[in-house]
């Protein structure tokens, strides 16, 4: 069976903690900075990460911390994310876990959540 040490999978994670430092609520799945930033965004947040720690079952994660009291700039429904550096590129993308109609001028909330890798199988 193949196996990855724990600093390998950190490593990986760790640019994610290190550069991820802006979450966008988008319309659409972006793959672009463009996309999540303008094109598909509803709204934005600075956010904080936390450092690679074990993850249930096996591998490791990282907690995207909640967000609270973040401005929607846009009208319509978010039913994704999408993590950014806030200048050029984007870092993880994915689905919300309930889609939400937002409209411009309010605030918007997300709680925390993980991204992870899991041990090879």
């Amino acid at each position: 069976m193949a196996t990855l040490a724990n600093s390998v999978l950190d490593n990986g994670l760790s640019s994610l903690t290190a550069s991820g430092t802006r979450i966008d609520i988008c319309t659409s799945e972006p793959t672009t900075y463009a996309e999540a930033s303008s094109t598909y965004t509803l709204g934005n947040s600075a956010i904080t990460i936390t450092a690679p720690a074990d993850r249930v079952g096996g591998g490791r994660e990282i907690t995207i911390n909640s967000v609270t009291d973040a401005s929607v700039t846009g009208s319509g429904t978010a039913g994704f994310y999408a993590i950014t550096n806030g200048v050029d590129a984007v870092y993880a993308t994915g689905n919300l876990s309930t889609a939400q109609s937002v409209t411009a001028g309010n605030t918007f909330s997300l709680g925390s959540f993980t991204i992870g890798i899991p041990d090879p199988a």
